[in-house]
């Protein structure tokens, strides 16, 4: 099975599973989270009532699309769920996201919902993180003080650029990506990072997870409850 198919299955599983009536739901960001939302919008078009609250531009534009009622992290006290991809996820169930460069809005909404749901390929799953360079938030002023402050941590740095130009995040900042040959101490390693003056935010999702919806061989769906 080809890697679009296995996201499509994932995607659409984690929406029939877990998505219901009248819920307020976090949409993610990327290639995977593209096929939830184009699921929870066949809902709608059925008449389910779901509200969805974007994690990116990019998102608000597709939600809007498929006819989804978007609505301001402001306007709720916690989400029913929040729905994601991963860029990378361990055994620990601990993960690196931002890839897709929404890494801040990504993580206040995991951290706003009951339950957060990770849905990730086959080829997304590590035994240890640190091959998929890490996305760190910074504010643009002195962002190359910051950039060497991270450095110090035993990795190789790039500021993020497009076409270009440097990247910069829906939230107006830049992106550090942290090359480290392995993350020995993730959680550490996230405390340390948030430290730094001119750090927004890392893109270590630690102790966040609360299902992993995945894929075995044969097209199962695997579905794992995370104890945390």
């Amino acid at each position: 099975m080809d890697r679009q198919n296995e996201k499509a299955l994932i995607g659409e599983a984690a929406v029939i599973q877990f998505v219901k009536d009248g819920m307020a739901v976090g949409l993610g960001t990327g290639s995977t989270a593209y096929y939830v939302i184009k699921k929870m919008g066949e809902m709608v078009k059925s008449g389910m009532k779901l509200k969805g609250v974007a994690t990116s531009k990019a998102t608000e534009k597709l939600a809007m699309e498929c006819g989804i009622q978007l609505i301001d992290i402001n306007e709720v006290e916690e989400l029913d769920l929040a729905i994601d991809g991963a860029d990378e996820i361990d055994a620990n169930f601990y993960a690196i996201k931002g890839g897709g460069g929404a890494l801040l809005r990504e993580k206040i909404i995991a951290n706003a919902a009951k339950t957060f749901i990770v849905v990730a390929d086959g080829s997304k799953k590590v035994q240890s993180l640190g091959k998929f360079p890490l996305p760190i938030e910074v504010v643009p002023f002195g962002y190359k003080q910051t950039e060497r402050a991270i450095r110090k941590f035993g990795c190789k740095t790039e500021i993020r650029e497009k076409d270009g130009e440097i990247f910069v995040t829906d939230n107006g900042n830049y992106i550090v990506d942290c090359s480290f040959s392995s993350i020995q101490n993730p959680t550490q390693l996230q405390q340390d990072l948030n430290n730094i003056v001119g750090v927004v935010e890392n893109g270590l999702f630690i102790d966040m997870v609360d299902v992993l919806i995945s894929i075995k061989e044969h097209k199962e769906i695997s579905v794992e409850y995370v104890k945390n």
